[in-house]
């Protein structure tokens, strides 16, 4: 017995990773992290302060290892989503404490970068708007689509009905995401089940008080709520419908050609958010509760790696 504790500590002691081994491997940081250097990771680390703001931990202090590799596995888990047993491995920990970071440092992200506003003004929108859309669009405040991030099921029949969304035909966390014509995402609404449609969330959410008079949103045909902002006075940019119509005008395809070729962007970028894995893959039973969180953090990383 003593033999075999023996041979398990150093096998953890050999698989043990941290990130100062990856100093000179910005392949191998970009692969983990998402970011493509050891000084963007550090970067990004210390606009957390935490020098100054301590980690509330989900359940048990963890001191065994360093808040920045601590930091090093919570971007590992939403890059590549890893099972919490093998991070244990990794970083030499039990699968329990594994989790334990991830959940807490997922949540103290969240509340530290929560303090930035990501909406930006009219003013700002406007100078950094593309010349293409200043020419065809110049009223478009953001351009917004809804995206889905798929969970494990839950045992209550209600909470399953709640969160089965039928066009992806499985149980999902929905949230409703904005962006900027210059690529930024700028809005992101709290998540909901999947059965939850986009008007749904428009109506639930404070999206229609932080457009001001005279904006326009670009979306896709399906998010039909010209009627709630109209009072506003802003405008639903969507394509057209047919509406017993045998077909469009050629004058009418063109525009909405034209709409899509812009609108592609949103998707583009919810895209890149899926590309750290979490958001991608099913989310186990104990991370649902901060759906929300894990993806309002991949968003700013998103964001971060695009200014920085």
């Amino acid at each position: 017995m003593k033999l075999l504790r023996k041979r398990k500590k150093r096998f953890l002691k050999a698989v043990r990773y941290g990130i100062n081994d990856f100093k000179d491997n910005p392949a191998a940081i970009k692969y983990f992290t998402g970011l493509e250097s050891y000084e963007k990771f550090i970067f990004v680390f210390q606009s957390l302060r935490t020098d100054l703001f301590e980690v509330p931990y989900r359940n048990h202090k963890v001191k065994n290892v360093t808040l920045k590799n601590q930091f090093f596995l919570t971007l590992w888990k939403l890059r590549r989503n890893t099972p919490d047993f093998e991070l244990g491995m990794h970083f030499g920990i039990s699968q329990t404490t594994a989790s334990n970071v991830f959940a807490s440092f997922v949540l103290f992200m969240a509340k530290q970068w929560g303090k930035i506003d990501i909406w930006l003004s009219r003013s700002l929108t406007d100078y950094f708007m593309p010349d293409n859309f200043k020419k065809a669009y110049p009223s478009t405040r953001l351009i917004v689509d809804g995206t889905e991030t798929p969970i494990a099921k839950p045992s209550n029949p209600r909470h399953q009905q709640a969160t089965f969304s039928t066009y992806k035909n499985k149980n999902t966390a929905k949230v409703l995401v904005g962006a900027t014509p210059s690529g930024l995402i700028s809005y992101l609404s709290p998540a909901y089940g999947g059965s939850t449609s986009d008007r749904q969330i428009v109506e639930r959410s404070r999206f229609k008080e932080k457009c001001e008079r005279g904006d326009s949103i670009m979306a896709d045909r399906g998010f039909n709520v010209q009627d709630i902002f109209a009072p506003r006075g802003i405008a639903i940019n969507i394509p057209a419908f047919l509406k017993g119509k045998d077909h469009l005008s050629a004058k009418t395809l063109m525009e909405d050609r034209k709409l899509a070729k812009e609108r592609v962007h949103i998707e583009r970028l919810i895209g890149l958010t899926k590309t750290y894995k979490i958001v991608e893959q099913e989310l186990n039973k104990y991370y649902v509760s901060i759906a929300l969180e894990i993806f309002f953090v991949c968003v700013m990383l998103c964001n971060l790696e695009k200014i920085l």
